[in-house]
């Protein structure tokens, strides 16, 4: 960040694009509540039904509440930060500033920022894979399927607005609603769960862990229901476009609520029919019938497409901006600016593929990417971002100059970044230990397989 940027209000922004054919500050509130959506409302929501099966229905429906909680919180303090310097453009310019505005900090944030996207673009190359292997059972190699669904993505990921996508951001939002109600009902309408497995009794549900419940087993399910709701990372995207930016509180209340309802009803109904021993993660592997399977999944390719595409859209413009700020190829429709944002969408398209294909997992790539990215992106940065402004508004003892308010204040913002710290070690403990003793067991495919990973169905 230079001394000029911090000049640059939001009136100073939007007058400075307002004769460009390519506009950024575009993005209303409900624009904004359609991409938080699309972000949020996705088919991490299914694997809330295997998080409780590990960690007992009552923790995980109190760990779900808990979670939504501290999440408002820290993205309320993003914002806060966000309208104090509309200069922001990304996180990445966070980083910068909150560890004492050193270029360092710029790059270490940069390079966690570009893995986190790129990994939950793996993610849908994989998952995409897995629906079309379902689908038609595993009649083309899965890197095969893996490589078409990267290619779709990258074609959908082309418009260079949020403004643009957030048409696309309700859509996906809808159908994934879809999906999820689906699988509900069908996992309570069906005669028995669990499609072409062995019959392994009555479905169990337990109200607290089952004795012997393992640290990695509880950590891994608790990191589950975390990554679903931690996305703070795009957040000063999403606001660096907005029209006003004052009014995001009014998108961020509207999908909390949101979440809070769905992922605790969708994940305890699931569960309650499936049991503990017919959960998959996701949970539509945990459906009897092939053919409530099959629909229900179905209805989730919109946000299989659409939340890679929001999350290469984030990453491109990281790139983009830094290579063309200050050009005509930023604001205007010119051949070298549309050919770089293809290239650049492409690159990580292709990283995102070869990366699908490196690690074929879902739960334990889930909570990998929680405890590495969403530590820091969660949790430490914004506590630490708190801190940082009221310093600045109140002096180095501002805890306690401000009274009981300042003291709460102080002790919260310190749990927050100890919580951080937890995802950090404790984690990323859990999440390699899972992934070392599913190799053991032979539960992942190799490399670059052909193996078909999709759903087991009659």
């Amino acid at each position: 960040m230079t001394d000029s940027d911090s000049d640059l209000t939001v009136g100073k922004q939007m007058e400075m694009e307002a004769g460009n054919a390519i506009k950024y500050r575009t993005c209303s509130w409900q624009k904004t509540a359609a991409l938080l959506f699309s972000e949020y409302i996705c088919l991490a929501i299914m694997s809330f039904p295997y998080s409780y099966s590990v960690l007992g229905l009552v923790p995980g429906l109190i760990l779900t509440v808990v979670v939504a909680a501290l999440v408002l919180y820290t993205s309320l303090i993003v914002w806060e930060f966000c309208l104090r310097h509309p200069e922001v453009r990304d996180v990445c310019d966070i980083g910068q500033m909150l560890f004492w505005n050193k270029k360092w900090a710029w790059w270490a944030t940069g390079v966690m920022f570009l893995l986190n996207n790129t990994f939950i673009q793996a993610l849908h190359c994989l998952t995409g894979a897995r629906y079309l292997n379902t689908m038609t059972h595993h009649s083309v190699c899965t890197i095969g399927f893996s490589a078409i669904v990267a290619v779709i993505s990258w074609l959908c990921s082309l418009p260079r607005t949020f403004n643009t996508l957030a048409f696309l951001a309700t859509f996906s939002a809808f159908f994934t609603f879809v999906s999820v109600l689906l699988a509900a009902v069908f996992a309570g309408v069906e005669d028995h769960p669990g499609a072409g497995w062995p019959s392994l009794g009555d479905p169990k549900v337990l109200a607290v862990p089952a004795a012997g419940t393992t640290f990695v087993a509880g950590m891994n399910a608790f990191m589950n229901i975390s990554y679903t709701f931690i996305g703070q990372i795009t957040l000063p995207s999403f606001i660096a476009e907005m029209k006003e930016p004052r009014d995001f509180p009014k998108a961020l209340w509207a999908v909390t609520i949101a979440e809070v309802i769905l992922f605790s009803l969708v994940g305890a109904v699931v569960y309650a029919y499936t049991g503990t021993q017919y959960n998959t993660a996701p949970a539509f592997g945990s459906l009897g019938d092939p053919v409530y399977l099959k629909v229900s999944f179905s209805f989730m390719i919109p946000t299989i497409i659409f939340l890679g595409v929001l999350y290469a859209s984030v990453s491109a413009r990281f790139v983009f901006f830094r290579l063309y700020s200050g050009t005509r190829h930023m604001g205007e429709h010119t051949v070298v600016g549309w050919a770089s944002w293809a290239a650049i969408l492409a690159a990580t398209w292709v990283l995102a593929f070869i990366i699908a294909e490196v690690i074929p997992f879902f739960s334990d790539l889930l909570s990998l990417m929680s405890s590495l990215f969403d530590s820091f992106f969660g949790f430490i940065f914004w506590g630490v971002a708190y801190f940082r402004m009221r310093k600045a508004e109140h002096g180095p003892r501002f805890w306690a100059v401000r009274g009981l308010k300042g003291w709460a204040g102080f002790i919260f913002n310190i749990i927050i970044i100890c919580i951080g710290v937890l995802f950090l070690t404790g984690g990323t403990y859990a999440s390699v230990q899972s992934i070392i003793d599913g190799y053991k067991q032979d539960n992942f495919g190799g490399a670059f397989t052909c193996a078909d990973n999709g759903f087991v169905t009659p």
